[in-house]
């Protein structure tokens, strides 16, 4: 199993769509093995789904993120759970414990953006 990570600074970074860094953890026989932090070039949402598959991702956790993304996830066969806060470290290890607490019906829309909201334009 690898894990990635919405990344920035050690937290779960709040917007998919944005990520300019995930952090993997490759998991083996229940624990992890090895992490490290890889730039996404910014690919944005569309492009990041493959970008995950490409490193061999099956399982994300993020902050807020949209439809389409969540769309595209679906199709690369990774598993999602959005809605995660705090240290990025931290979510990793409770995914992996079975014990992450996570929000499944977390999005981002362009409707619901409201002032000081980080989302911003999207890409694809």
């Amino acid at each position: 199993m690898i894990i990635a990570v919405t990344y920035q600074d050690g937290q779960v970074f709040q917007h998919f769509g944005h990520s300019e860094a995930f952090k993997l953890y490759q998991v083996e026989a229940g624990e992890i093995r090895s992490a490290q932090v890889v730039e996404t070039n910014g690919s944005g949402h569309g492009a990041l789904a493959g970008f995950l598959r490409e490193k061999g991702v099956t399982h994300l956790i993020c902050g807020g993120i949209g439809a389409g993304a969540r769309t595209a996830l679906a199709q690369a066969e990774i598993q999602l759970y959005p809605g995660v806060t705090g240290a990025a470290d931290d979510a990793a290890l409770a995914l992996v414990k079975g014990n992450l607490q996570y929000d499944p019906d977390t999005s981002c829309t362009h409707h619901q953006h409201g002032e000081g909201h980080s989302c911003g334009g999207h890409s694809s």
